[in-house]
C-alpha cells in the first residue's frame, strides 16, 4: 500500500510549520508545505488548487496555522477546507472544528455552555456597559475577538479616571465593536499550556514571564519551563477540550487564589511549548495520530 500523501497548512519557513512537514516526508517520503495565501477555490470543478496540486487529491491535510494572525478572513480560509473534506480529504482537526475555536467568543460561549470555569468576562457594543465592567473588575483585559499571543490585547485600569477610560474604550471600540473585556487576574507570572492529541491527555507546559509584563505570551519576554499537572486539572482540561472534538489543541489554563480557569482552548496548540516544556514532539506524535486514522479508512 503506498504511503498517504498529507499536504501541511502553515506558514513557509516557520518552524512549527517546518518540523511537521519534516515529521510527514520521514514517514512518507512526501513534502508540500501550504500557504493558504495561494490557494485557489474552482467551484464549479470542486478543486482547491495550490502551486498546481489540487488538494482534493490528498488523503490529507494536517493544519498548523491558518494564517499568520486571526482575522475573519481565517474563517474564509477554513471555508475553503470543507471543499477538501467533501472529496474525502481528511482534514485534521477538521474545518467546522477549527472555526468554532478562531472566534474567541464561540470558544468562550461553548466553554460557559459546559460549565468550564471561566475569568469573569462581560462581552457588549456598549461603551457605557464597557465602562462600568472596568470600574467594577477594577483592572480589565479588552481582547480582540480574533487574535493570537496577547495581540491586540488592551489592559484599562479604574484608576485612570473616567474620561480617560471612555476615550480608550472607544479607541479601542473602533476596530473591536463586541468588545470582550475580562478581568484581570493575578497570575503570578504563569499559566498553563495542557496538550491533548485525539482527546488524549499528553502533558503540560508552564508559559512563565520574565518581565513585569501583565501577560505571559513568549512574544512578551516569556519562557517555558515542565510542570506536573494534578488530575482534577487534567479533568478540568480535558472536559474543555471535549466539545470542540480537536485532533490536537492545547487548552490554556491558569491557577488562580479562586481554583483553576480556562482562558482558551487553541484552534492548533503549541508545538514549541509542548516539546520545550513538556519534552513533547507533537510534530511527531501528531503525523503518527493523522497516519493511523487515514489507515483506519
Amino acid at each position: 500500500m503506498p504511503s498517504p500523501r498529507i499536504g501541511v497548512i502553515g506558514i513557509p519557513g516557520k518552524w512549527s510549520t517546518e518540523v511537521l512537514a519534516d515529521a510527514v516526508e520521514r514517514r512518507t517520503g512526501f513534502r508540500l508545505v501550504i500557504d493558504m495565501a495561494r490557494v485557489t477555490l474552482d467551484l464549479s470543478r470542486s478543486g482547491l488548487v495550490f502551486d498546481g496540486q489540487d488538494l482534493c487529491q490528498l488523503d490529507g491535510l494536517l493544519v498548523k496555522k491558518i494564517s499568520a494572525e486571526y482575522s475573519p478572513n481565517t474563517l474564509d480560509r477554513l471555508e475553503l477546507l470543507r471543499v477538501a473534506e467533501q472529496a474525502g480529504v481528511r482534514v485534521f482537526s477538521g474545518a467546522e472544528n477549527m472555526l468554532r475555536l478562531i472566534d474567541r467568543l464561540s470558544c468562550s460561549v461553548t466553554l460557559a455552555n459546559a460549565g468550564i470555569p471561566l475569568p469573569e468576562t462581560r462581552v457588549t457594543e456598549d461603551s457605557h456597559a464597557a465602562l462600568q465592567a472596568v470600574q467594577e473588575f477594577g483592572s480589565a483585559v479588552f481582547k480582540p475577538l480574533f487574535s493570537t499571543k496577547a495581540r491586540g490585547m488592551q489592559l484599562l485600569d479604574a484608576g485612570m479616571g473616567e474620561p480617560a477610560l471612555q476615550q480608550a474604550i472607544q479607541r479601542f471600540r473602533q476596530d473591536h465593536p463586541m468588545m470582550y473585556i475580562q478581568r484581570r487576574l493575578d497570575l503570578r507570572g504563569r499559566d498553563l499550556g495542557m496538550v491533548f492529541l485525539g482527546g488524549d491527555y499528553l502533558g503540560t507546559y508552564a508559559r512563565v514571564s520574565q518581565t513585569s509584563t501583565w501577560n505571559t505570551t513568549i512574544n512578551s519576554g516569556g519562557r517555558y519551563e515542565r510542570f506536573d499537572a494534578a488530575p482534577e486539572l487534567i479533568e478540568l482540561a480535558q472536559r474543555a477540550q471535549a466539545p470542540f472534538d480537536m485532533d490536537f489543541t492545547t487548552v490554556d489554563v491558569a491557577l488562580t487564589d479562586d481554583g483553576p480557569i480556562v482562558f482558551e482552548v487553541s484552534a492548533f496548540g503549541g508545538f514549541r511549548g509542548a516539546l520545550e516544556g513538556a519534552g513533547i514532539d507533537a510534530a511527531a506524535a501528531y503525523t503518527d495520530y493523522a497516519l493511523a486514522r487515514l489507515r483506519e479508512k
